[in-house]
């Protein structure tokens, strides 16, 4: 059965003119054939408000078919209630005389007597003299079009309004779309990272984040939200950063296999929590390190032994290497006018080159050649901590900086921290970081401080029970 009928809406012929012929050429019959392959519910009326096209969405929605539809009086006694006839044929038909198209919603009747809330589209159809010759509708259930209304205001509100980074990449791992907020989070603006590779983007954990996402386009998206360290490039220099990420995997809706359009990758920034957390877990376990050292220096009968302990104890997580040079005339007056400069002696150290508890040393009593202006120096004259990094430089001229101040060779970062037991000061120990390593902050000096405070006393009590070292 064909979704029309022959009616004026499509014939415009007078009756003394000839009828084109029917088969294969029927201009209704390509128009009912274009009408069933849409994908919208469409139906039409001429002048006097009678069906004349019924389309197979149409059928789907309702479940009347074009042979039971086409050919009524309007949809009042099988398409509408009764009651409601008058006002929905007026609605509908007011659209002959009004410009442009009219939208509308109100409930439909299945024909099992269901009721369905469409959203109704009418227009006027014209014939050959201009004049209104009926009204074609389209419709859709409404809550196919509210989802359809609300997917696009959420994509809307991804990209625009959202307080997490959106950004959608492609199968080749280069972002396509940005949100606002993903761009601040890059330090560029929205249409600058298009196209980019991710490694322009980010100097450090990129690596990380590309497998990432390489995973979700094999194998979909992850069951939990990862935890991503990077490190962003911006004008001002590299920003450490910690992204709570979520995947997802984005296939074409168009096609009949999944085709991979590429990742929806969003995050969130939770830096501060967790560096937090991070500083919370650091200052515990030092805590435990202070504690465990304490403990095993209390059961040293050797003083210079329990100064050994409490250093390997506090290398732990901490640095490479440690050393402790005693003044070289037992204490040093750093106050008093003209005071002598001050020399320093090896008096314990870790071994480098190779891992090993600390050991003791400067039997000989010889002063270690530090140059003026040194760290360890300046952190007895000035009984405080002293922080010194080599810098962004190269390999060897990194080396010489550690050498210079009689370090090991692959030491980059530097603290000295002075040693003072009961108003005096003793000398000084220096936690040494190589390469990889990130340079000592001031958390790691206040650390440093109660280390020191610790290894004086062992020190002090060497001294007053006269130890050689």
């Amino acid at each position: 059965m064909s979704a029309s009928r022959h009616s004026g809406i499509t014939d415009e012929l007078g009756p003394d003119e000839p009828e084109p012929a029917r088969e294969g050429s029927d201009g209704s019959d390509l128009l009912a054939a274009l009408l069933d392959g849409m994908d919208a519910a469409l139906c039409a009326f001429d002048a006097d408000g009678v069906v004349t096209h019924w389309n197979r969405e149409a059928e789907r929605i309702l479940g009347w078919t074009a042979a039971e539809a086409v050919g009524r009086p309007g949809f009042a006694g099988w398409a509408v209630r009764s009651a409601d006839a008058e006002e929905v044929e007026a609605r509908l038909m007011s659209a002959m005389d009004a410009p442009g198209r009219q939208v509308n919603e109100f409930a439909l009747l299945t024909k099992d007597g269901g009721r369905v809330l469409v959203r109704t589209q009418s227009a006027a159809v014209r014939g050959p003299d201009g004049k209104p010759a009926g009204v074609y509708c389209a419709f859709s259930e409404v809550h196919a079009q509210i989802d359809l209304e609300r997917s696009i205001a959420l994509s809307e509100a991804l990209l625009e309004d959202a307080s997490w980074g959106v950004v959608l990449v492609d199968a080749d791992l280069r972002p396509t779309v940005v949100n606002a907020h993903a761009a601040r989070a890059l330090g560029a603006g929205r249409t600058s990272v298009l196209g980019r590779p991710l490694g322009e983007l980010l100097a450090q954990g990129v690596e990380e984040l590309e497998s990432a996402l390489t995973h979700v386009l094999a194998e979909g998206a992850p069951p939990a939200p990862a935890e991503l360290w990077v490190s962003v490039r911006t004008p001002e220099g590299e920003r450490r950063r910690c992204w709570r990420s979520g995947f997802v995997r984005l296939a074409s809706p168009l096609a009949e296999e999944p085709v991979p359009l590429g990742v929806g990758w969003m995050f969130q920034d939770v830096t501060e929590s967790r560096q937090g957390e991070q500083d919370a877990s650091l200052l515990r376990f030092r805590a435990q390190q202070l504690h465990r050292a304490a403990r095993a220096a209390a059961e040293c009968e050797d003083p210079a032994e329990a100064v050994t302990v409490h250093l390997d104890f506090a290398l732990a997580g901490f640095a490479d290497h440690a050393l402790i040079d005693r003044v070289a005339d037992g204490t040093a007056n750093t106050e008093a006018e003209g005071a002598a400069r001050v020399r320093l002696v090896r008096i314990a150290a870790t071994p480098s080159g190779a891992p090993g508890p600390s050991r003791l040393a400067g039997q000989a009593g010889l002063p270690v050649r530090y140059g003026e202006g040194h760290p360890a120096v300046q952190s007895v004259e000035r009984s405080g901590s002293v922080r010194a990094s080599a810098g962004s430089v190269g390999a060897e001229k990194a080396r010489a900086w550690a050498l210079s101040r009689q370090w090991s060779a692959d030491t980059v970062h530097a603290l000295c921290t002075v040693l003072r037991s009961r108003g005096r000061t003793l000398g000084a120990v220096t936690f040494l970081r190589g390469a990889g390593r990130t340079a000592f902050e001031r958390s790691d000096a206040m650390y440093a401080e109660d280390v020191a405070a610790h290894i004086a006393t062992a020190l002090d009590l060497s001294a007053l029970l006269g130890d050689d070292h």
